[in-house]
């Protein structure tokens, strides 16, 4: 994959990977809950025996919606790029140490926030607040600078909307990769709660 922001992201912050565990995400913390938002293609070359201290989260999403979305953005999106497979190769690999992993599905969260949000707050022991179903317009410091390859509907939001079932209709070319896609979120799914 090509991210058609790579440069200025890569400008944009540490690259390497050892120095954002060690200082970025282990190092002391001033508050009592650190949240990184990783894709699995964060964590390539990198040991995941730091990923063992914490609580993990998986989100996924059908293969077929995450596809239409990477199509507008991504040119001939693959396996590796959606990250499914990465995923449940990291779900294996946290369960497979006795680790804390929790599985959430995208359409579950939209279907009913607040249900949800306390399942995921609860299985992270995180107190929930009916405030996290809000939030104000616009951009966010934390956002980085992709968000305007990916965030412009998030950006204009100020919570969440009742869900909707939207049709997808992928192309051809890309029928093949959510079929094989699907087998590592069925296996995913079946771990969700929702």
């Amino acid at each position: 994959m090509q991210h058609p922001g790579r440069e200025d992201i890569l400008n944009s912050m540490e690259c390497d990977g050892q120095k954002v565990i060690a200082e970025q995400l282990m190092g002391t913390l001033d508050k009592p809950v650190l949240f990184a938002k990783q894709m699995t293609h964060h964590l390539l070359d990198l040991p995941k025996d730091f990923m063992l201290a914490g609580k993990n989260v998986l989100l996924i999403r059908h293969p077929a919606k995450v596809l239409m979305s990477y199509s507008k953005v991504i040119d001939n999106p693959t396996l590796d790029d959606i990250g499914i497979r990465q995923s449940s190769e990291l779900f294996e690999y946290l369960t497979a140490h006795q680790t804390h992993v929790y599985v959430a599905d995208g359409d579950d969260i939209l279907k009913d926030p607040a249900t949800q949000l306390e399942k995921l707050c609860e299985a992270c022991s995180i107190a929930f607040d009916p405030a996290m179903l809000q939030w104000p317009a616009g951009k966010r410091p934390e956002d980085g600078v992709w968000a305007r390859y990916w965030y412009d509907r998030v950006h204009r939001s100020t919570g969440f909307e009742p869900y909707a079932e939207k049709d997808v209709v992928l192309p051809d070319e890309l029928k093949g990769l959510a079929e094989e896609a699907m087998v590592y979120y069925r296996k995913l799914r079946f771990q969700s709660p929702g």
